[in-house]
């Protein structure tokens, strides 16, 4: 009949599993929040991109009924999408989004096209360590969201 190891032989065995598992753990906890992070600046900037081409497209048709896109009319619909508001008056809706951005040009046939490139910022910065599990993982890369509509 086999004995059972002493429970004195087991004591740092928990501290060992600690170790191996915490950086793999850390790693996973990291990645979701940055994927997190980054999925909601997107829905941010889609939703932001949406809001100034639904505003151009409103205001592209004068009284006339004649369609234009003046450059006044594209500076307030690139400044709705990067302040929130056409004037341009107060902080960003994300860090490091500035109207050079963003572009609003008439694609024809009354549409207008509004879309942005947004190079994603990261919360951790540009590389997402991987704690000795293979190589690093950079998090530079541009966030872009485009919206076509009819002018109303």
């Amino acid at each position: 009949m086999r004995t059972l190891t002493p429970l004195t032989r087991q004591r740092g065995l928990a501290l060992v599993e600690t170790a191996i598992t915490l950086p793999f753990l850390l790693f996973v906890m990291l990645a979701a929040t940055e994927f997190t992070n980054a999925f909601v600046q997107h829905t941010t900037l889609t939703k932001a991109v949406r809001d100034g081409a639904r505003w151009a497209a409103e205001e592209a048709i004068d009284g006339t009924d004649t369609f234009s896109l003046p450059a006044a009319l594209q500076d307030e619909a690139r400044n709705l999408v990067v302040y929130g508001n056409r004037l341009g008056a107060g902080t960003p809706i994300l860090n490091g989004l500035t109207v050079a951005n963003v572009t609003v040009t008439d694609v024809g046939g009354e549409n207008i096209e509004v879309s942005v490139n947004y190079p994603y910022p990261g919360i951790f910065g540009s590389v997402l360590p991987s704690f000795g599990y293979g190589s690093n993982i950079s998090l530079l890369f541009n966030m872009s969201a485009t919206v076509t509509m009819r002018a109303l």
